[in-house]
């Protein structure tokens, strides 16, 4: 299996979001009801805008129209997708679909349907073509995205305003110049919120490995989390950002929501985040800019692009039940629907349209310039899951003894490569 990264060539591109948790699967009835189990990531940050609410939707219309097809909706946060899926497949209690945020272990193991099987003609057809193939091991479709985004550097303008700081930080240089003034000029504010814990410490660790001209593999699909760019990234984090205190007194344990709330409330100063933070930073009142990610010796050519996946489990034998539902849930107006709750970017195309046209998403226009040249992780290398949450385990800590802890890492994705 080659591991790969993907380049988005598109107008519009990818996120992360997902969780999932543990069940029985779907069930037949003697009377020729199917009940479905959905098992979903929560995309809100607090319970009223838990993603619960709009499955529960989805689930209940769906059946309105398909009473033989009852849906089973279940959404649990994004900390502990990885241990509860591994534990429901481990168990026998699979879901028919889940939403999260890989699926190629899922495929050597040889547990999902193709794409093929479970969605319509038309609605294949109508999923932007660069995040279909980004869906694919070896030439076929498992993953069938469901939302996109990309990163972009967050400022807070009044406490840069504060700070006397011009504009946003293009180097690395920069970012820890204005963090300074921030520090002096805004006590209690945090320059710089640095979430490498175990929510996403994948996503804010490759960002800054990106900015040094690192990443996760080379050209022809290899691990490198222990090469010198790497190393050098978090040696910088550690030197400039967290020893000087601009940012978390121990970043390893903060994750991406705490990060966000405090961007939100006006308490951090600037952070990478995805398009979710507008609405957040709407609603704090807080007079916010975006702009490229900083790298070492200047702005990023390539941004983090992100993209969540769908997938069928042939586990339960619904194969027709699950398409039915698929086709349903990914009709325009529950794609729309989901993408506006949470500010998110599209991956079917009549939605993608519908928001570069309607006037209503000016705000993503930021994201959509710079997702083009967008880079992924290797979704389509059968061990990037494992690897991954590896990662999120104890990636953060890098930022402590980075030699160390990313060799660590590397031995494990290596043996993750020679066990598959």
């Amino acid at each position: 299996m080659n591991k790969r990264m993907f380049v988005a060539a598109c107008t519009i591109g990818v996120l992360t979001l997902t969780a999932c948790g543990g069940g029985t699967g779907g069930s037949d009835a003697a009377n020729g009801e199917v009940t479905l189990k959905l098992v979903a990531a929560d995309y809100g940050d607090k319970a009223s805008n838990s993603s619960t609410a709009y499955w529960n939707d989805v689930a209940k219309r769906f059946t309105a129209a398909n009473p033989k097809i009852k849906v089973d909706v279940q959404v649990v946060n994004w900390n502990d997708i990885d241990a509860q899926v591994k534990t429901m497949i481990q168990s026998g209690n699979v879901p028919d679909v889940l939403q999260t945020g890989g699926y190629a272990d899922k495929v050597a193991d040889d547990l999902l349907y193709k794409a093929e099987d479970v969605l319509s003609e038309s609605t294949r057809a109508n999923l932007v073509d660069s995040f279909a193939k980004a869906g694919e091991v070896d030439g076929t479709q498992y993953g069938i995205p469901f939302v996109s985004s990309a990163r972009a550097l967050f400022y807070n303008k009044t406490l840069f305003a504060k700070a006397g700081v011009a504009e946003a930080p293009k180097s690395w240089d920069d970012v820890r110049a204005a963090a300074e003034k921030i520090k002096a000029k805004a006590p209690g504010v945090t320059p710089y919120a640095l979430p490498l814990g175990p929510e996403e410490a994948q996503g804010e660790s490759l960002i800054w490995e990106l900015g040094n001209g690192g990443g996760y593999t080379d050209a022809k699909g290899g691990y490198t989390l222990d090469s010198k760019a790497n190393i050098e990234a978090f040696s910088w984090l550690r030197t400039n950002l967290v020893e000087p205190g601009l940012t978390y007194a121990n970043p390893a344990t903060t994750d991406r929501k705490t990060a966000f709330a405090d961007f939100a409330a006006g308490k951090a100063a600037m952070l990478n985040g995805h398009p979710s933070l507008i609405q957040m930073s709407k609603d704090g009142k807080v007079d916010y800019g975006v702009a490229p990610i900083p790298g070492r010796d200047g702005t990023l050519a390539s941004t983090l692009g992100v993209a969540d996946w769908m997938m069928a489990f042939k586990d339960g034998g619904h194969k027709e039940e699950v398409k039915k539902f698929l086709d349903f849930a990914y009709s325009k107006e529950n794609m729309l629907k989901f993408d506006e709750t949470y500010n998110l970017m599209p991956v079917t195309e009549d939605t993608l349209k519908e928001v570069t046209t309607n006037g209503k998403h000016k705000d993503l226009e930021p994201f959509f310039s710079l997702l083009p040249k967008a880079v992924f992780y290797p979704l389509g290398d059968t061990t990037w899951d494992a690897v991954s949450a590896e990662i999120k385990k104890s990636g953060g800590t890098a930022v402590n003894d980075p030699a160390k802890v990313l060799g660590e890492l590397q031995k494990k994705a290596e043996a993750a490569v020679a066990d598959q």
